[in-house]
């Protein structure tokens, strides 16, 4: 009875993999500093309230992910030389942290508290956030779900990069303050676009499970050589929307994410010389996800000394 409360505690914690929370983090903190920015207001109550539903509701769609892709062969088709701490999907139940029914049991737990918790910021916060909140968890389920799959009909980055983008950051915006301006969706564009490339080159290393059990992402449709060219785009256009984000602002501040360009030239680097070699392109995974991660921060404390300055 123990051993099976601890797997299950190891397996909820492995699915749930809080380090990977920073991607929706990232779009909430700059929210909020918009939120500061152009209205002078932060409410900490409220904040809380939604970063615990979005959490949540990541939680969740980890687990009807990892439900599908097993059911689907996806994740048993992963080659142990493969497999790495990018890879696709938590690998609970391949490593029998998990049975297929527990992880459905947590998907249906998590996803039903996330939903409670947007009624009550809808009810009592914001009404007009709740077709905000409706349209990121129809999108977080059908995600995977079956007959929908939108991650095996090469809509997963697009979803991915609505979702993390304008979504949360318009849905946090919303919530404190009250209201929605356009320049918001401007911010939460190159979040979007950067996050949609960590999920482009998390793709990489399960491009062989990918293409063996029909899930046909991107990077499947057009070969791992050819995405490299997409991969490049996604970060050129997040920093040439700086510009504009620039132009409105009419401050340099808006500027600072350029100083992560040098991760993104080595990840670049890395990525052109290594797509077809799994171990050697872990940096290009790697440098991705400290390029959003840095670029998130800098545009929170661009929004910040913007107000300040």
């Amino acid at each position: 009875m123990k051993s099976d409360i601890k797997r299950r505690w190891h397996g909820f914690w492995q699915l749930a993999d809080p380090k990977i929370w920073i991607a929706s983090t990232v779009p909430m903190l700059v929210a909020a500093a918009l939120a500061y920015n152009l209205k002078g207001t932060f409410n900490l109550y409220w904040f809380i309230w939604t970063l615990t539903g979005i959490y949540l509701i990541e939680i969740g769609k980890n687990a009807i992910n990892e439900v599908v892709d097993y059911n689907s062969g996806v994740d048993t088709f992963v080659k142990e030389d493969e497999r790495t701490a990018f890879s696709g999907g938590k690998k609970t139940i391949v490593d029998g942290k998990l049975t297929v029914f527990e992880a459905k049991v947590i998907a249906v737990l998590t996803m039903t508290v996330a939903a409670l918790i947007g009624i009550y910021i809808s009810v009592y916060r914001e009404p007009k956030v709740f077709i905000i909140g409706v349209i990121g968890f129809l999108l977080s389920i059908i995600y995977s779900l079956p007959p929908f799959k939108l991650a095996y009909r090469g809509l997963g980055e697009l979803t991915v990069g609505l979702t993390f983008g304008p979504l949360i950051v318009l849905g946090t915006y919303l919530v404190q303050t009250h209201t929605i301006s356009p320049v918001i969706i401007l911010v939460s564009l190159p979040i979007g676009l950067l996050i949609t490339n960590v999920l482009w080159i998390n793709q990489y290393p399960d491009y062989n499970a990918d293409k063996k059990g029909a899930k046909m992402n991107w990077v499947v449709r057009l070969g791992r050589e050819k995405a490299i060219v997409v991969y490049i785009l996604l970060f050129a256009l997040s920093y040439l929307s700086l510009f504009l984000i620039f132009i409105v602002f009419r401050n340099p501040f808006w500027l600072l994410p350029f100083v992560s360009i040098p991760l993104v030239i080595e990840a670049i680097k890395t990525a052109r010389k290594y797509y077809d070699n799994v171990p050697e392109l872990i940096l290009a995974n790697l440098r991705t996800v400290q390029v959003y991660q840095l670029f998130g921060l800098l545009l929170f404390l661009a929004a910040i000394l913007d107000k300040v300055f």
